[in-house]
Order: C-alpha cells, then sequence, then structure tokens
C-alpha cells in the first residue's frame, strides 16, 4: 500500500499523486520560463522536505555526470533562492533549476526529492566528501571568472563558447573524477564506513562529525583533482574513462 506524506502544506495520499503534481508544474512551462509564485513556493517546499529528511537519515538508509546534485537552500553567506525556472537538459527534457543569490544555480529532481531514499554508508560518505570540498570547488570557479571574465562571460575549457556563471559548472577531468577521488581516498584510508559519525550543520549539509577527516579529504581532494570550467551539457554527457594527461588547461584547488 502507498504511503502517504505531506510537502509543505500540502498532503498526498499516495507518493505517485505527488509525483503527479509536479510533474504537471514541470510540464506547465516553456524553458527558461520562471514558475509563477504558487508553483515557485511548491517547489521550494519540496527543496525544503528532500533536504530536511536527507539530513536527518540515519546513516543506514558529480559523480560529476549527474545532472542533479542536493544544492544547499541557505549557505553560511545567507544565499537565498531568487528564481525557479524550467531548463532545458539532457536529450531536450525538462528539469527545474534553482538560481541562489550568490549568481550559481543547480539543477533539482522532484522524483528523486519525492522518493527520497535513505542514504546508505557508501552514499552517506560520499555526500560527506562532496560538502568537505563545497567551498573548494565554488573557488576555484570564482578564480576562473575573476581573472578570464569579460562582461560576466568566460569562455568554456571545453568548447570555447563565451557562457555565464549560471551556464557553467567545475568539471573533474577523467580519470581521477570525483567519484574515483572518493573512492581511493576510501580504500588508502581502508576506512570501515559503518563507524564513521556525521552531522548536519545549521543549513542541513550533511558533514563528517571528525573535522580532521574532513580536512583529510580536502588536502586528498587537492592533491588528485584536475579541474575545468565547462557548460553544463558537458559535464552532463561524460563518457569513457581513458586516462587523460594533466594539462596547462587544467585548474588546481589552491
Amino acid at each position: 500500500m502507498g504511503k502517504s506524506l505531506k510537502i509543505g502544506q500540502r498532503e498526498f495520499k499516495f507518493k505517485k499523486d505527488a509525483i503527479v503534481f509536479y510533474r504537471t508544474i514541470l510540464n506547465a512551462y516553456d524553458f527558461d520560463q520562471s514558475l509563477n509564485e504558487a508553483d515557485y513556493g511548491a517547489v521550494v517546499d519540496l527543496l525544503h522536505y528532500g533536504y530536511i529528511n536527507h539530513a536527518s537519515a540515519d546513516p543506514e538508509g558529480d559523480e560529476d555526470n549527474e545532472m542533479v546534485e542536493n544544492e544547499p537552500i541557505e549557505s553560511e553567506d545567507d544565499i537565498f533562492i531568487e528564481d525557479v525556472k524550467v531548463a532545458r537538459v539532457q536529450f531536450n527534457t525538462k528539469c527545474f533549476e534553482v538560481f541562489y543569490s550568490d549568481n550559481t544555480s543547480a539543477y533539482i529532481s522532484y522524483l528523486m526529492l519525492i522518493n527520497n531514499k535513505q542514504y546508505d554508508p557508501e552514499k552517506l560518505f560520499y555526500v560527506a566528501c562532496r560538502n568537505s570540498v563545497h567551498t573548494d570547488i565554488y573557488a576555484v570557479k570564482r578564480g576562473y571568472f575573476d581573472t578570464h571574465s569579460v562582461k560576466g562571460q568566460v569562455k568554456c575549457q571545453e568548447t570555447g563558447i563565451l557562457s555565464t556563471w549560471t551556464e557553467l559548472a567545475v568539471d573533474h577531468r577523467q580519470p581521477n573524477t570525483f567519484s574515483i577521488i572518493v573512492e581511493r581516498f576510501k580504500e588508502v584510508n581502508n576506512f570501515d564506513l559503518e563507524a564513521i559519525e556525521y552531522d548536519s550543520n545549521q543549513h542541513n549539509h550533511i558533514i563528517f562529525k571528525d573535522e580532521n577527516l574532513t580536512q583529510r579529504f580536502r588536502d586528498y581532494h587537492k592533491a588528485k583533482a584536475n579541474l575545468r570550467i565547462v557548460r553544463k551539457e558537458c559535464n552532463s554527457s561524460r563518457s569513457g574513462f581513458a586516462r587523460v594527461k594533466k594539462t596547462a588547461k587544467d585548474l588546481t584547488v589552491k
């Protein structure tokens, strides 16, 4: 029997009802169109539903190519949501895109947020690693824009297309994708994932309880990651795992 759920002030008898509700919102808009006030509020409610449940999940429950990654609703700098639009993503399909006050954006999947499965130890470790280097990744992108920006645009390092901040993502070059870096970090340290403890900060970000572990991963990531600033569609369509030598264009964490 289906399980009921409450998202914001809306109660859905079955999960499928919530899926139909958000799919209807998504399909009601053209590409690059902002949501109206009511639909905007419904999507923000869904974000809170997903993040709060994830942050409180028990440990038993961008890859770089992932189109969707949970992003903070707020940050230490009081970043807030400015707009929600319908974006065009891979295979000419629709997706919600959330725009933040720091000029960043993130695609979200209403299906992932509604299904909202609890993290298993592997996924929990991965997410905590992601959050450990969030500020480092942002600094790389910010530094590239500060150095190369012309009228608010820089060239995608793969296509050469002039692009805005929201059109670009930080890509981990093969073979050291973010997933590979995390896997090797686990291997060299032989972690017992069941024994690692986690916490969530005031913004519902999942983090390692041990600050030393956070710093150890930041240092390891800094040593292994070769980064590039590329258009989001390039970042979402990576394939193959052939070894790629470091090039002069690669960016690194400072």
